[in-house]
């Protein structure tokens, strides 16, 4: 039987390191599923993906940070933004941050650029 009391998050840097370096093997050498081992890799990709999300949160991306970025990937050019947004005044001033996006661009870009709407929302000021 399984002894669920013995189980518990990574406490520390150390922890930390040490289920790197034991999850490790893993990626190299995938295990088969359903065994043991295959078991235990994802008991510690658990583990550690909490504790970075503890100790090594990722701040989410802004609005603009993300048009931004699907521009650099895809070639897009401010034309191409503005081909999207419909006025090249509000494009210019969205990418540098003088007006937020509205709900009518989220719209949009997650149509034509297949940009998740969520991604694009960010976090309320104020």
């Amino acid at each position: 039987m399984l002894n669920l009391k013995t189980f518990r998050t990574l406490q520390n840097e150390e922890e930390y390191n040490a289920a790197l370096k034991e999850v490790r093997p893993y990626f190299e050498n995938e295990p088969e599923e359903g065994s043991n081992e295959a078991a235990h890799f994802d008991a510690l990709v658990l583990l550690i993906e909490a504790y970075e999300a503890k100790h090594y949160p990722i701040p989410a991306a802004s609005p603009v940070d993300v048009i931004k970025s699907v521009m650099v990937a895809n070639n897009y050019s401010r034309a191409d933004l503005v081909a999207v947004i419909g006025s090249k005044a509000r494009a210019s001033d969205l990418l540098n941050g003088k007006r937020e996006i509205n709900l009518d661009q989220i719209r949009k870009l997650n149509r034509e650029w297949n940009i998740p709407a969520s991604s694009l929302i960010g976090e309320v000021s104020g």
